[in-house]
């Protein structure tokens, strides 16, 4: 039985509501389309040194012939490169500058592994070419893989750029359907029976963020603290036992050009292990914002989920029940636990803007987006349930 021993009222804080406020005043154009991502000019500081990474591609093969390199300016996390020459077109992927400063996280040989590994098993993933250690080269450790092009559902898309209902219904269909078809992999056959242990992965998943936490922590907020707790003390046993992907939501889905109803490919692969499946829908969960949440809430945009045609938190628990033949019990849990987790990332990024070792200005509010996160968890800790939490 779970402890709700949580806030008896719920207020949200002053600062979420001063952000709110400010919010309407400092609107930023919103320019995103429901189109194929476009790679931009370099952000500055986020440089490669082209010649040595030439002279290396050039080493494994690669017909380097009009190279130019220009970057995806989405996500927050690990940096992404578009690199084309006269006959194919490649993306690079290295951590942030800053990474080491931090435990855990933005590992590239994770990630080319179990890309090299699941492709044979789900197909729903880039191929691969080449991961390399040597940070004599860029500065980092970073892999080469395929430019998987489609559409991408970006979190600032708006009502009035988005695909109508229908789609975006469909869409969040053939989503989860990807997920549960993952988490149904045969991990023996795929090669990735070593990738992690199962045994204790609640346990160890719970105790490891926080860690993480405190680790970047650079203001007190309360909420987080007593999520933190409540977690501790509320730990289920494993569901049971697949390959998770651990950041599963609508932008890392690539979806096909002929049909954009379909999930073609899945990026983003850096914190993909073994473990409870049900843990990697409590990520989803957590990224997963209702159209009826408090606007207080809705303002990070975290995904597309607001989007009309788009089920709620509880009808994606459904969805994933029926597809999976799973029952799930401990729904809050897994959805609290996401929730934390994602708050952790953006408090590492956040630690990494603080500290300086990046300028980009999207990640100054990300301490406010922490507040918001665990005062959400804090909520449905006090509902008892996924959605429907301020009503």
């Amino acid at each position: 039985m779970f402890s709700n021993k949580a806030k008896v009222s719920f207020r949200i804080p002053l600062k979420l509501k001063l952000y709110l406020f400010m919010s309407k005043f400092y609107k930023q154009k919103n320019d995103i389309t429901f189109s194929m991502d476009k790679p931009k000019d370099i952000r500055k500081g986020e440089d490669l040194p082209i010649d040595s990474l030439k002279k290396f591609l050039s080493s494994q093969g690669f017909d380097i012939k009009g190279l130019n390199i220009k970057q995806f300016p989405s996500g927050y996390s690990n940096l992404t490169y578009f690199l084309s020459t006269n006959n194919n077109e490649y993306v690079l992927r290295r951590p942030p500058f800053g990474a080491d400063s931090l435990k855990g996280g933005h590992d590239m040989s994770r990630e080319y592994k179990v890309l090299s590994k699941l492709k044979a098993e789900f197909k729903k993933v880039p191929n691969v070419h080449l991961y390399t250690e040597d940070k004599s080269i860029i500065g980092a450790p970073f892999y080469i893989m395929d430019c998987v092009k489609g559409y991408i559902m970006r979190p600032n898309l708006s009502q009035e750029n988005a695909p109508d209902a229908d789609t975006i219904s469909k869409i969040a269909d053939s989503l989860i359907d990807t997920l549960v078809n993952l988490h149904q992999v045969d991990i023996d056959k795929s090669g990735l029976s070593d990738f992690g242990k199962i045994e204790g992965y609640v346990s160890r998943q719970v105790s490891g963020w926080t860690k993480r936490y405190f680790h970047a922590k650079t203001h007190t907020i309360p909420e987080m603290e007593f999520v933190a707790k409540w977690l501790n003390e509320n730990q289920p046993k494993e569901s049971g036992k697949a390959i998770i992907h651990n950041d599963f939501k609508y932008d890392n889905a690539v979806l096909d050009m002929n049909d954009p109803t379909k999930v073609i490919s899945v990026l983003d692969w850096e914190m993909a292990t073994l473990g409870d499946p049900l843990m990697d829908l409590g990520t989803t969960l957590g990224y997963w914002v209702d159209k009826n949440d408090a606007p207080e809430f809705k303002l990070f945009k975290l995904s597309a989920t607001t989007l009309d045609g788009n089920p709620s938190r509880q009808d994606i628990l459904t969805m994933y029940e029926k597809k999976s033949g799973k029952t799930i019990n401990n729904p809050v849990f897994y959805y609290v636990f996401g929730l934390f987790k994602i708050a952790i990332i953006a408090q590492q990024i956040y630690y990494r803007y603080h500290k300086g070792y990046t300028k980009d200005k999207r990640f100054s509010m990300l301490n406010i987006a922490v507040n918001s996160l665990g005062v959400m968890a804090n909520q449905a800790i006090i509902k008892n349930r996924v959605s429907d939490l301020f009503e």
